[in-house]
């Protein structure tokens, strides 16, 4: 009996064993099936972070070649960039002239995004004021009224208000004390193509000793060269030196790659030149064997200087061949600013900046130099205010009349739009009459009008859908006149405006008589006159008056336009998307 209990002992273990063994099998069962669940979904989070990177390794990518492309640095046709640890390759391919195609493919622990960006080219100017003027002047009549910033190359006066800040500078001359070089050059000297003649320099004597104010310069570039710092420096030993006395600068978009064209410059400072006195103008560019400057030259054709050709602040040589001039124009004198009988800023923003402000009340800070009747006392810790340069240069103006006679069609005579319809990019020899009531012109190009425009009678002028949050522009020769309820309009996109230009010297080159809408309104050397009831987005011009009631209200999305046509400027994104 004892040893069938043995039995028995052996047989309840043997159980317990296979018992043991099952339960475990059945835990590990249980475990896989839970880690497995959780393993997979760490896996696909990994996946989905790595993803994650990808798509934003990659977009830094396209940004860095952007930055670079914008700011007209050098890149290679494939680029690599690595963050952390991941990676991206970017290729960039020229689909035109004026578009590029940049592929940015990224990669993080082999999970790869791509990201397909098109940029293109438009013209990048910039309107930072709601209204800015030249050396004719800035007048405002009773109750009317700026709801952004002023700066005036000339006085600002009457008895309006401005709710942001008013700058009134000392307005150079109208007249070059001196200058070289009218026409076609007959000769030309390339800078900025190679380290040894990295620069031009011209030297000059002026026939009057005074303030030096601005300088035009008769250029052209090649491709999309960076921007040019310009100089005035003293003379060392027959060269330039390296003691600097004014500078400014020259954006690469004011400059056409077409045709030679006058570039203005204004600069920081308005230092006082002594006649009789040797003094170097130097165009100060970097270096780019295929992104250049050139500027018109003749063989000895200014008696007051020499140009030279070299490096700033290293090795300056003669010419070659010897005794070449550059083309330009230097201006001295000039008016002191003054802001008179406004009321400047709002609660206690926005200040007053002159050399001479009189009767006026200022909320902010009232920058001047000699004042009286103010509200606040001058605060004399700032010099006086320096003119500032136009946004469109007149080879901006020309580029875009060029490009209508290569791409759009002529209208022979006048143009009377009597029935709304589309207009393509069109040279009109005569005048354009929008004045049927109910009438709709809809652009689709540039429009240059070599007579006058008249916009009249509830008619309105627009940009056709597909200029999106660009911008259109009408080149006028002639006058400008807005009235009766006309208004404008964009494209339907906010931030989308036209520009019109009128490039008349006249007293009325641009009339305004009603509230214009989507309009930025410019003339460089004309007047721009707004009655009572008009209102315009921005306006730029030599001499404005704003009579009685009349309301300019600046609006932030004009800070920077883009043209879709015209000359080569600024590169903006055309098309940002992810690819296959």
């Amino acid at each position: 009996m004892k040893k069938k209990n043995n039995t028995i002992q052996k047989n309840r273990g043997a159980a317990m064993i296979i018992v043991v063994f099952f339960f475990m099998f059945i835990s590990l069962t249980t475990l896989i099936g839970v880690v497995t669940p959780v393993v997979r979904e760490f896996k696909i989070a990994s996946a989905n972070f790595d993803s994650k990177k990808s798509y934003f390794t990659a977009e830094s990518g396209v940004e860095d070649v952007m930055y670079r492309i914008k700011n007209s640095l050098a890149y290679d046709a494939s680029e690599d960039l690595t963050i952390d640890s991941s990676s991206t390759t970017t290729t960039v391919t020229d689909v035109s002239g004026s578009r590029k195609q940049i592929i940015s493919l990224g990669d993080t622990n082999s999970v790869q995004r791509k990201v397909d960006t098109i940029v293109n080219t438009g013209v990048g100017v910039s309107f930072s004021y709601g209204i800015l003027n030249g050396n004719g002047g800035f007048v405002m009549d009773n109750n009317s009224k700026i709801i952004g910033s002023v700066y005036s190359n000339g006085k600002i006066e009457g008895s309006g208000s401005i709710t942001g800040s008013a700058t009134s500078a000392n307005s150079p001359s109208l007249y070059a004390d001196q200058e070289n070089g009218s026409g076609n050059p007959p000769y030309e000297i390339i800078f900025g193509k190679e380290t040894a003649t990295q620069d031009f320099a011209e030297s000059f004597q002026v026939g009057t000793t005074l303030e030096v104010s601005k300088a035009k310069f008769y250029i052209k570039k090649v491709s999309t060269p960076s921007g040019i710092t310009v100089r005035i420096v003293s003379n060392s030993s027959g060269s330039p030196s390296t003691t600097n006395l004014a500078t400014g600068s020259i954006a690469s978009s004011s400059v056409s790659s077409s045709s030679y064209g006058w570039v203005e410059v204004a600069f920081s400072s308005n230092p006082r030149l002594f006649a009789g006195t040797t003094y170097w103008l130097v165009l100060d560019a970097d270096v780019n064997s295929s992104k250049y400057y050139k500027i018109g030259a003749n063989n000895n054709g200014y008696a007051n200087g020499t140009g030279k050709i070299g490096r700033y602040n290293n090795t300056w040589n003669n010419t070659s061949p010897s005794g070449r001039d550059g083309f330009f124009k230097l201006y001295l004198g000039g008016f002191t600013g003054e802001i008179n009988g406004i009321t400047v800023g709002t609660g206690s923003v926005g200040n007053a900046y002159a050399h001479t402000v009189t009767g006026s009340t200022i909320a902010g800070t009232n920058y001047c130099k000699t004042g009286s009747g103010n509200n606040k006392a001058c605060d004399t810790s700032r010099d006086d205010p320096v003119p500032i340069v136009m946004p469109i240069s007149e080879q901006n103006i020309l580029d875009w009349k060029t490009q209508v006679e290569d791409y759009g069609v002529d209208n022979v005579g006048d143009l009377n739009v009597s029935a709304s319809r589309t207009l393509n990019s069109t040279k009109i020899t005569g005048n354009l009459n929008v004045s049927d009531p109910g009438t709709v012109l809809s652009l689709n190009g540039i429009i240059w009008v070599q007579g006058n425009l008249l916009v009249d009678n509830n008619s309105t002028v627009k940009l056709v859908s597909g200029y999106g949050a660009n911008d259109g522009v009408i080149v006028v020769d002639g006058t400008i006149t807005i009235s009766n309820n006309a208004t404008f309009a964009g494209s339907g996109v906010e931030g989308s405006y036209i520009l019109a230009l009128s490039t008349s010297t006249s007293t009325s080159a641009i009339s305004l008589a009603n509230n214009a809408g989507a309009v930025m309104l410019y003339t460089a050397n004309g007047t721009i006159n707004v009655n009572q009831r008009g209102t315009a987005k921005s306006l730029t011009g030599y001499y404005i008056h704003l009579q009685e009631n009349a309301i300019i209200t600046y609006d932030e999305g004009i800070a920077n336009t883009n043209f879709v046509s015209g000359p080569s400027g600024a590169w903006n994104i055309a098309g940002w998307r992810e690819a296959e």
